[in-house]
């Protein structure tokens, strides 16, 4: 969380700021008005002490994390205009009692949990993949909990039969393609049948710090025969944001074989969050969505369609779910990367599940590169405040080293 509000105050009383370096790191905003923007910047080189902060041109300060690789500063500016430029300071400073920060613990079950300060942000279902308990371990995915407390699960997480909830093979945060190609085989990562699975290999970096929690980990792609046919590496990043939670998903996907058909159809292939089983009790009454033309009507969905190819679900930059669980209203943003392949087609269910999807044809010599940002966050929100978010992803800040 960007340390400029009144708490911060009583933070600096426990604190002393170590002098300042001697160079500092210049900001300037993209083309439009941002919030809550992440800012990387080069680390300036020379620091006598590594900077835990940024200071503000108004004295304040925000909390900043030194990436693992050492040469990185991560942080997050509530507010940049566009074109503009805004000088901070990487600061140290010294705490009598140590800050919020995220933390990554193992659960009973096997899985991984991120939370922050104690209050869970995610769940990362990474069991291996058990044959005899196929439809629960049968694919990796990311749990989202409530921004506020972190008490309340807002996604779907795995389920031991089909018949356990509607739909249950669509699980948090997720990614996968029911029509997939090679060799003369076929895949179905999705729906995981004929014992087609993907699974969590290890973890092949972690970082928790004040600003974030990061882990990439390395992920397998098996057919029928249980053979490897695709790699992935998936990074997952959660930030400290107020008033919500900010996600970005990453990742890249290969493979050593000629050549792997990635297909299917807007509900069953691509990048989608799948809210809490509820919302399919809930959803005719409940839910609706926001897109960039305006707020759409409760129980209101638009699919592209092969017959009909809807132009409003085609290459949207952003979209938005808006739902309610445990007698709460969230909404859950996705934006997607202009990077991304195109064309998206897009999908929107009532029961809570959204995201888009593509075609692409996976070799040694084209790998998958996806980007996406999530914001969750309690209550409503506009079309502003969505085209703000999606900008500062889209187009993050320019950022220089200077004296």
């Amino acid at each position: 969380m960007t340390r400029t509000l009144p708490a911060l105050a009583f933070l600096l009383t426990l604190a002393l700021a170590a002098p300042a370096h001697a160079q500092k790191i210049a900001v300037t905003g993209g083309k439009t008005d941002q919030a809550n923007v992440v800012v990387y910047a080069p680390l300036p080189a020379g620091a006598a002490l590594a900077p835990n902060a940024v200071t503000l041109p108004d004295g304040l300060h925000a909390a900043a994390q030194i990436t693992h690789d050492g040469k990185t500063l991560a942080f997050v500016l509530p507010k940049l205009k566009a074109g503009e430029t805004v000088t901070v300071t990487p600061t140290t400073l010294t705490y009598v009692k140590a800050p919020p920060q995220f933390k990554f613990a193992d659960e009973k079950d096997g899985t991984n949990t991120l939370s922050f300060d104690g209050r869970k942000v995610l769940n990362y279902f990474n069991l291996a993949h058990d044959p005899k308990d196929h439809f629960f371990t049968f694919k990796p995915f990311h749990n989202v909990y409530d921004p506020a407390k972190g008490e309340v699960m807002l996604s779907n997480s795995s389920a031991k039969t089909t018949k356990d909830g509607q739909f249950p093979h669509h699980r948090g945060l997720f990614f996968g393609f029911n029509r997939i190609g090679y060799d003369g085989k076929t895949a179905d990562i999705w729906h995981g049948t004929d014992n087609v699975f993907s699974q969590h290999d290890k973890a092949l970096a972690t970082e928790a710090g004040e600003v974030f929690g990061r882990q990439r980990s390395a992920i397998s792609w098996h057919g029928k025969d249980a053979a490897t046919f695709a790699t992935e590496e998936r990074d997952v990043t959660a930030f400290n944001v107020p008033g919500g939670t900010l996600i970005d998903w990453n990742t890249a996907l290969a493979t050593k074989l000629d050549k792997v058909r990635l297909d299917g159809d807007p509900q069953h292939a691509g990048f989608h969050f799948r809210a809490n089983q509820e919302v399919s009790k809930n959803g005719k009454t409940n839910t609706y969505y926001l897109r960039p033309d305006g707020k759409g009507k409760v129980g209101e969905t638009r699919n592209w369609d092969a017959k009909g190819k809807n132009a409003s679900a085609v290459n949207l930059p952003w979209n938005a779910m808006s739902f309610v669980v445990a007698e709460k209203r969230y909404t859950v943003l996705r934006i997607a990367h202009p990077s991304n392949p195109k064309e998206t087609r897009g999908s929107e269910r009532d029961y809570g599940r959204f995201g888009d999807y593509f075609e692409y044809d996976l070799t040694p010599k084209s790998p998958l590169a996806l980007k996406y940002r999530v914001w969750v966050q309690e209550g409503e929100m506009s079309v502003e405040q969505c085209n703000a978010l999606a900008g500062a992803f889209v187009t993050p800040p320019a950022t220089k080293v200077v004296k």
